[in-house]
């Protein structure tokens, strides 16, 4: 998958082990190397996307480079590249779908403390937007269920709102209930590890209730 074998193997190793496990200090988590994965990340997407579109502005660059980093798109590729395997094997707890998003940052940052920009941009590129995204198609996709739903509120003259129903503890992590409120009348809800990701959810429901997407899967 990496293309070589890793020097450091406890290095790639901690790329996979969550912060939920009781038996590992914080230290000893992927939550350093995916913060590094990260950064690596959306460095190299805008450097990809910067001269893939010559001739688009900046806004347009940054609401793709949005479309590729978004956590749904990181698992899905987190999955395809088979990384669920690795956090069965280091992981003793129930494994959540952003898992896989975290522990592919997380390798990332892995693969650049070992072999430097160069080959981490050459391994981004390839296998992640090359072999398992199709740009084109993520180009032509909105997903930004929350600012659809505005649009079409402001439109139609109705009212939008969020409400924070709760905050509670799941997976050792906070997580958030979010309710959509249309007209003073909450039509959907969802609950996700942060705000925003609970809020695009709920609003996906939303508009799935008032019959504005073709494919109304909830």
């Amino acid at each position: 998958m990496l293309g070589f074998t890793p020097k450091n193997l406890l290095l790639f190793k901690q790329a996979f082990i969550h912060k939920s496990n009781q038996e590992f200090e914080n230290e000893k988590s992927n939550e350093r190397l995916e913060f590094l994965g990260d950064a690596l990340l959306s460095t190299i997407i805008a450097d990809f996307l910067f001269k893939k579109y010559l001739y688009k502005d900046e806004g347009f660059l940054t609401k793709m480079r949005a479309k590729i980093v978004r956590r749904s798109t990181l698992n899905k590729v987190g999955y395809d590249l088979g990384l669920d395997i690795f956090l069965k094997q280091y992981n003793q707890v129930h494994l959540s779908d952003s898992m896989l998003g975290n522990a592919l940052e997380a390798l990332i940052g892995a693969i650049y403390m070992e072999r430097g920009y160069d080959y981490t941009r050459h391994f981004v590129v390839s296998r992640i937007l090359q072999e398992n995204l199709d740009i084109e198609v993520l180009e032509k996709k909105d997903e930004n269920f929350k600012s659809r739903l505005l649009e079409y509120c402001q439109k139609h003259n109705k009212s939008l709102e969020y409400e924070l129903l709760r905050k509670f503890r799941a997976d050792k992590r906070d997580r958030f209930q979010v309710g959509v409120v249309v007209d003073g009348q909450r039509i959907s809800e969802a609950s996700e590890f942060n705000k925003k990701g609970a809020e695009q959810i709920a609003s996906r429901k939303a508009m799935a209730r008032l019959g504005l997407l073709t494919n109304k899967k909830s």
